[in-house]
């Protein structure tokens, strides 16, 4: 019997909540019913699901899928995300690849840590996953009198009509995930 437990693989076997059950539904029945994405999402599944509140009564949905899949997911990731929203009326849905941040290797290891394992890094491959059709084209980081610091992000103004009413949707997941403020914007182009 092939349901939508099949959809949703967490690491050492344990249960999926309630709404990661339901994102998994969703995604099985996409596959089942929506003709274009039926072969895509055949043999993609996602590791959980969370709801992040963005503002007052607004939701966002972070979807986290493997890292292995992030390639077949970011294939058909505008339309999988079209129809998740359609799903979860008035919540932005966002797909993120799980990532592992290891510590730094100990005095006198010869091990190494990979780069792409560093906090950095991820953090840095987190904020490009959550503006996905968008592309980074700069980043500013700004220090404020009182210490604190904020990242200014400016994303490529061709997918502006797709994503700026998702704009605080992904400054509160980023804050969520990685506990940095971030402000996105578009350039301002000087004709």
């Amino acid at each position: 019997m092939y349901t939508s437990r099949k959809k949703i693989h967490k690491d050492k076997e344990a249960e999926p909540t309630e709404f990661e059950e339901s994102v998994a539904q969703a995604i099985f029945d996409l596959e089942n019913t929506n003709q274009e994405l039926k072969s895509d999402l055949k043999d993609l599944y996602i590791n959980s699901a969370v709801q992040v509140d963005v503002s007052g009564s607004r939701k966002a949905v972070v979807i986290h899928v493997p890292y292995r899949l992030r390639k077949a997911f970011r294939k058909i990731h505008v339309r999988l995300v079209r129809e998740l929203e359609k799903k979860f009326s008035g919540k932005d849905v966002i797909l993120i690849a799980t990532r592992r941040i290891l510590r730094p290797p100990k005095k006198g290891s010869a091990a190494q840590r990979p780069r792409t394992r560093t906090l950095t890094a991820v953090h840095e491959a987190v904020l490009e996953d959550i503006v996905l059709p968008a592309e980074i084209v700069g980043k500013r980081i700004r220090y404020r009198i009182d210490g604190s610091k904020i990242l200014k992000v400016f994303l490529d103004p061709k997918e502006q009509n797709n994503t700026e009413y998702k704009l605080e949707s992904f400054a509160a997941v980023y804050r969520k995930l990685t506990g940095k403020d971030v402000v996105f914007e578009y350039p301002i182009n000087d004709a």
